[in-house]
């Protein structure tokens, strides 16, 4: 009898654990839907990021040279921002690029390169408290002839990663920016990279090869500059799309729980992977990561004739990667997971999407 009464306890227990589980489960499908709403996602925008991966990224081939598999080239860095440039160029090279540059002020360029010998740092920028009004002029023209002689040889730039916002050093970068368009040169802008961009839009209005990521913040100053209105989460595509179209010919990326792209023609999304650690730097290796894929759409692009946004497809491939390498380093690590510790991951990620042949 006693034997009884505990199986009958015993499944009664089972019974109240699936009915707490299952409304444990109905809860959290709640608050997705509810967060789905409020950050304007939609099932109709996702894409298949992977594919597009792989459709991107070139094979290992011995009979390539060096450089044919991309050179990158990071315009940032200055005496107190050096950790930014060094992660998004570190990156590119991480995920495949064969070369990457960083051009930086020439007091951030010999912690830079103590960071590592892969990079190749040029300290060609300066910043106000280095020249006397006098000499302004002189030297921005000097310090655009130097990189000018570098700048054909890059087949993508970021702009931005711990550049700061001294006037003078903007100003420098901004004349970087008009010769980098003169000569059709891709350029993903990020960081204050994008505060000058939003200060000047006319840097990047109407040119197609120009990348924008904007995290929260930095898009809700495009918007109210742009659009001259506050987010509307509730219509998130559709103010994304408003956004790229008035710009014009821009693409933009914007960084969140699901990232979203949009060139003012189309809007995509991927949510794939991810990590709830937010731990700084992440954008940093975000924006290396979609300049080795921009520049090898474009390559493809130019080998087959595609018509499709080389711009569009490296945002899409360079936020996969990431966000897959952030969901293996955060399955090692946890909460202490480091911008380093996705770094180190982001071979291994490329490895599991897209094996070597």
């Amino acid at each position: 009898m006693q034997q009884c009464y505990g199986g009958i306890i015993r499944r009664q227990q089972h019974l109240i654990r699936c009915l707490a589980v299952n409304e444990t489960l109905i809860s959290v499908n709640k608050i997705t839907r509810m967060q789905s709403v409020m950050s304007g996602a939609s099932p109709n925008l996702e894409v298949d990021a992977l594919s597009i991966l792989r459709s991107i990224s070139p094979t290992l081939d011995p009979n390539k040279h060096k450089g044919q598999a991309g050179k990158i080239a990071v315009v940032g860095g200055c005496r107190e921002y050096t950790g930014a440039p060094y992660f998004s160029a570190i990156s590119a090279l991480k995920i495949g690029a064969d070369l990457s540059h960083v051009i930086c002020t020439k007091d951030a360029a010999p912690v830079i390169k103590s960071y590592s010998p892969e990079l190749i740092v040029h300290p060609l920028l300066e910043e106000s408290y280095n020249v006397r009004e006098e000499d302004r002029k002189s030297i921005s023209t000097r310090v655009l002839a130097e990189v000018d002689k570098w700048l054909e040889r890059f087949d993508c730039l970021v702009i931005g990663p711990g550049l700061g916002r001294d006037p003078f050093l903007l100003d420098c970068v901004s004349d970087i920016m008009k010769h980098a368009r003169q000569s059709n040169i891709p350029m993903v802008i990020d960081g204050d990279g994008l505060f000058l961009v939003t200060n000047q839009l006319d840097l990047v209005s109407g040119y197609p090869l120009a990348v924008l990521t904007p995290n929260v913040n930095e898009y809700k100053r495009l918007v109210q500059k742009v659009l001259n209105c506050e987010v509307n989460d509730q219509d998130g595509p559709q103010q994304l799309l408003s956004l790229a179209s008035s710009i014009g010919d821009v693409t933009i990326l914007r960084k969140g729980q699901s990232d979203y792209f949009s060139d003012g023609k189309e809007v995509k999304s991927v949510s794939i992977f991810g990590s709830p650690r937010r731990c700084g730097g992440q954008g940093d290796i975000l924006s290396g990561s979609v300049a080795v894929f921009l520049a090898w759409a474009r390559q493809v692009a130019a080998k087959e004739g595609a018509d499709t946004n080389p711009a569009m497809l490296g945002c899409i491939a360079g936020s996969a990667l990431m966000r897959k390498a952030a969901s293996l380093a955060f399955e090692d690590k946890k909460r202490s997971t480091l911008t380093s510790d996705i770094i180190e991951c982001l071979g291994r990620s490329l490895e599991d999407i897209y094996p070597v042949r």
